[in-house]
């Protein structure tokens, strides 16, 4: 008998798979089969796969840093460059001392006055200046033993670059001799001729940083800054109130006619009152005038709906001196109501006498000595001020710019005695110096001049 088979227990197990599978490719899955095997893992995977975020992170970080550099790095090139452009297209800033201009332009404004555009001989821009300030010029003139150094103020507002504006007209004093330099600048001075300039200056100006109402008040030749008032506030569209009052005495006269028609038609917050004094027979009421009279308080009391205004004034001596006086009479602060006086003698209105000194009876008995000249002459109180009272007694050793203490022009040497100011130097002279125009004798004196 064929010997029975026996069953070896120690035998590998046959695996039994279907006929389409291959047994080899049937892998044994031991790790996955172990639930500890299975969480251990999975903790690295998740380590493993924190490790990748943490990089990725740190990846996107640096890129957005870089980028962040980059940008900022363009940004800064950007500022850079657009500063260089500020820097090149800005204005210069005020000069020391004087300037060479080119008469660019000359045009005949009315009789006897002319406009004079100015650029810069070396073709730089110019800096701004506050509407109502002046220029300084100095002429050196073979006749004359020094030179003679006048102020005109601009007439076409800081609005400009490129040019400044003055307008001059010519002066005759009552004795019928032709100012020198005004004179000068009508017949001698043509487009093309170089004169000498300081840098705009004097306080007497427009505050555009203000908003309250302005009275612009002028007379002939004093329209000048209110012109350059009017022009900015045109110019900025300036929201206050304003009115702006001019007097000549006809037609032939009225100076800037077209233009100041032109900013009232620009800012219809400006309310426009031409006076003539003496009219022709074809000037027209309400064509080439309003008021045929002189600008008086009266005239301002029957027009402005009321006296709070800020005044701005510029003309002649005794158009001044009726105004500014009216004003105050008519209880306008002194604070409201600024002013310059245009020709030879400044505003005189009263100055304050301090406790304690003498009155105008003593005070003629007040003598002033001018040093170089030999003179001794008794102080005259009813003279505004030193300069008046020395170009009347026909001392001609102080110079005379603006008139208004801003040139420094009249500055003069005290060898004895002291002054009193009758208005606010634009720069406060050293000791031992006072600025004529604007200063009165405080007891005996003795002058450099």
């Amino acid at each position: 008998m064929p010997s029975k088979q026996l069953r070896n227990p120690a035998r590998t197990p046959v695996i039994r798979t279907s006929k389409n599978v291959n047994p080899e490719t049937l892998l044994p899955s031991p790790v996955f089969s172990d639930p500890a095997l299975i969480v251990g893992a999975g903790g690295v995977a998740l380590m493993f796969g924190y490790i990748a975020t943490q990089w990725w992170a740190a990846a996107r970080r640096h890129a957005f840093e870089s980028q962040r550099s980059r940008l900022e790095l363009a940004a800064l090139g950007k500022k850079i460059e657009l500063l260089n452009l500020k820097a090149q297209a800005a204005p210069e800033v005020a000069w020391n001392g004087y300037r060479k201009f080119t008469v660019a332009r000359k045009v005949e404004e009315c009789e006897d006055t002319y406009s004079f555009y100015l650029t810069p001989h070396n073709g730089r821009r110019l800096p701004p200046f506050k509407p109502g300030q002046y220029l300084t010029f100095e002429f050196k003139f073979p006749n004359e033993p020094k030179p003679l150094v006048r102020c005109y103020s601009l007439s076409d507002g800081s609005i400009s670059d490129t040019h400044y504006r003055v307008t001059i007209k010519r002066y005759v004093r009552a004795d019928g001799s032709p100012g020198a330099v005004s004179n000068h600048f009508a017949d001698q001075v043509k487009e093309g001729d170089i004169v000498d300039v300081k840098a705009p200056s004097g306080k007497f100006y427009l505050d555009v940083e203000m908003d309250r109402p302005v009275v612009l008040i002028s007379g002939g030749i004093g329209i000048t800054p209110m012109l350059a008032m009017a022009r900015v506030l045109a110019h900025t569209r300036d929201p206050r109130e304003i009115y702006f009052f001019f007097g000549c005495r006809n037609s032939a006269d009225h100076m800037f006619r077209d233009e100041v028609i032109e900013l009232q038609k620009k800012n219809p917050n400006m309310r426009l009152h031409i006076c003539y004094s003496r009219p022709f027979e074809g000037d027209a009421a309400g064509t080439n005038f309003n008021h045929q009279s002189r600008v008086t308080v009266d005239l301002l009391k029957q027009v402005l709906p009321s006296s709070n205004y800020e005044y701005y004034l510029c003309g002649p001596g005794p158009f001044m001196d009726s105004l500014v006086s009216g004003l105050y009479e008519w209880g306008v602060p002194k604070k409201d109501v600024k002013f310059e006086a245009f020709g030879p003698a400044t505003v005189s209105t009263k100055p304050k006498e301090p406790a304690g000194k003498p009155d105008k009876e003593s005070q003629s008995l007040v003598e002033i000595e001018f040093a170089r000249t030999g003179k001794k002459l008794m102080w005259d109180p009813t003279v505004a001020n030193l300069l008046d009272f020395a170009e009347a007694n026909g001392i001609t050793t102080i110079d005379a710019g603006c008139r208004s203490g801003g040139c420094g022009s009249c500055k003069v040497a005290i060898k004895d005695g002291h002054v009193e100011y009758i208005g606010e130097p634009g720069d406060e002279p050293e000791e031992g110096s006072c600025l004529a125009c604007i200063c009165r004798p405080n007891g005996r004196m003795v002058l450099d001049a």
